[in-house]
């Protein structure tokens, strides 16, 4: 049976990369690189980082593959998600098919954590179900996006109390402000954030977040929203993609004592 290593390598920064994340690179027969195109080529540059770094074995063997882009033209956000899972599943399967034989071991290397907002856990999952390879995986947890940018702020993810909501920028107005007092938002193309009118919250926003380019902002909402929007802007236009993640809070410790 062949086994896949689900590897955690935080965001972007090497040294995020943990002893059991190694372990596992080290342990691999077949380490896997995404491509996603001249535009993004930094990601999988990353990856390339790291094994140069931490990959000690020289038996290891790597194989790129082109991850296809996300249709979304005459299609809801879920049936857009669902069919790129499908095409990509099909791809996984062609891969350990191809390159990994019976009894291997093959490496994904994850950005942030497998866990948190990432789908090849869900793709993984496409290949089994279809019965086609006989696998089994694991996950090597990894440092997330939410752990970067809360110590980059240097911030407690939480108020003393109070819950916290992870969403995306297309549920945002369903819970902040009126649900819970912090909200973590992922995947916002939208800057859902610059449609929020509280003159009492604050936002703690974040991009490229453990490399050289980190850039980070924070402030009264109403006061730097528009600053975020054009600083966003131009990081895209400059490097070509944006990773980026923002916690939205109202409130402060202690402020209810019942």
């Amino acid at each position: 049976m062949r086994h896949i290593h689900i590897v955690g390598i935080g965001t972007g920064n090497p040294e995020h990369v943990t002893v059991q994340a190694i372990n596992a690179l080290n342990a691999a027969n077949v380490i896997f690189i995404p491509s996603k195109g001249a535009a993004k080529a930094e990601l999988a540059d990353v990856r390339k980082d790291i094994c140069e770094r931490y990959v000690t074995n020289n038996a290891v063997r790597f194989i790129g593959y082109d991850v296809p882009s996300r249709r979304t033209a005459d299609r809801s956000y879920v049936q857009g998600v669902d069919e790129w899972h499908e095409e990509i599943s099909a791809i996984y399967e062609r891969l350990f098919l191809d390159h990994l034989p019976d009894n291997e071991s093959a490496a994904f290397l994850v950005w942030g954590d497998p866990s948190l907002y990432d789908s090849t856990l869900r793709i993984i999952e496409r290949v089994v179900a279809r019965r086609k390879v006989a696998l089994d995986y694991n996950i090597i947890p990894g440092i997330t996006s939410i752990q970067a940018l809360t110590a980059s702020h240097r911030i407690p993810l939480n108020l003393v109390g109070k819950p916290v909501q992870v969403t995306t920028g297309r549920r945002l107005a369903e819970s902040f402000p009126g649900v819970a007092e912090t909200a973590v938002v992922m995947l916002d193309g939208e800057q859902a954030f610059s449609k929020i009118d509280d003159p009492d919250a604050y936002i703690y926003w974040g991009a490229y977040l453990g490399t050289k380019d980190e850039i980070i902002i924070a402030g009264r909402l109403a006061d730097v929203s528009e600053r975020i929007v054009s600083t966003r802007e131009e990081a895209r236009e400059r490097h070509g993609w944006i990773m980026d993640i923002y916690l939205l809070r109202k409130g402060r410790d202690f402020d209810d004592r019942t």
